[in-house]
């Protein structure tokens, strides 16, 4: 996107969706960054909160935001010129497609969009629901798939804790915490479901109380150390995900370092594990959360 600025331009020139708000900053941000010696050129985040009038003239070139919100501005309130955007860019495509009404209105700001606009498309997964949204969004495209050789295993050493509800997952976790040393960690709740999305707002909650730093943005993954499955992913079927678990875990162990995956699965929901066990050839070993002993002698 800010190759393709014309900063002498004050108009938006470049879209950016992002499927929630969180994810719209911190790609803004990395932006704002990357482009801090690009002369005027500016970013502007078209996300709930940020109320901008009808009628007025926006002059920042990139807009990056969520579907709902780029909508409104687009179409309601007339605040961009779709027919002047140079890229158009979709990020966590796989995402938009599990959240009701967002590919829809994606498709609907594409279709708006001049026929020699550059669009990208981005996703950790890319299942035929992908495909077939690529397809509608991006005619023809030119395709940048990462090897399924270079997605491995083999540098992380994955664990499972049984427990009876989300309590007994947070007090293992804090005895994770407490037991070995961890740079940062990503913690995965399966957002896409209403109650899990409960958790990941209830976690974070017990978490900073217990005066945890919990950060949703700016994730530095060199120095991810674990990752933690809250809540195993699981597709429509309620059936284990496995593109995403390994996108998930993926997360650590990567440039050549070890890491540690923790899954937090109630009883009945050790047949998913085995079965994402069995899919990758892996061993996922079982963790006693009450031995401390053991704990510390987790090694990367």
């Amino acid at each position: 996107m800010l190759s393709r600025v014309n900063a002498l331009e004050l108009f938006p020139q470049c879209l950016c969706l992002a499927p929630t708000y969180e994810l719209a900053l911190q790609t803004g941000r990395v932006v704002e960054r990357m482009g801090k010696f690009c002369v005027d050129v500016e970013v502007m985040y078209a996300i709930r909160g940020n109320r901008i009038p009808r009628g007025t003239e926006v002059t920042k070139q990139i807009i990056i935001g969520t579907p709902g919100t780029v909508l409104d501005w687009c179409f309601k309130r007339k605040l961009i010129d779709l027919t002047k955007i140079r890229v158009f860019v979709l990020d966590e495509a796989d995402v938009m497609i599990d959240t009701q009404g967002f590919s829809d209105q994606s498709i609907r700001i594409q279709r708006a969009l001049p026929s020699e606009c550059q669009m990208l498309l981005f996703s950790a997964t890319f299942e035929d629901s992908v495909w077939q949204f690529a397809e509608r969004i991006i005619p023809d495209p030119n395709v940048i798939k990462l090897r399924k050789e270079e997605l491995t295993l083999n540098n992380i050493r994955q664990y499972y804790v049984l427990c009876e509800n989300r309590k007994d997952k947070y007090q293992a976790l804090c005895n994770i915490y407490g037991g070995i040393t961890i740079g940062q960690a990503i913690i995965f709740c399966q957002a896409s479901l209403l109650p899990t999305r409960r958790n990941a707002k209830w976690l974070t909650v017990e978490m900073m109380q217990d005066g945890h730093q919990v950060s949703l943005l700016r994730i530095d993954v060199k120095q991810v150390t674990i990752v933690v499955n809250f809540d195993l992913p699981v597709n429509q079927s309620e059936e284990p995900d496995y593109e995403t678990y390994l996108h998930r875990i993926g997360r650590t162990g990567r440039f050549g370092k070890k890491g540690l995956a923790f899954n937090m699965i109630e009883v009945d929901k050790l047949p998913l594990l085995m079965k994402i066990q069995n899919h990758f050839n892996s061993n996922i070993k079982q963790l006693d959360p009450e031995d401390m002993d053991e704990i510390e002698k987790i090694e990367y």
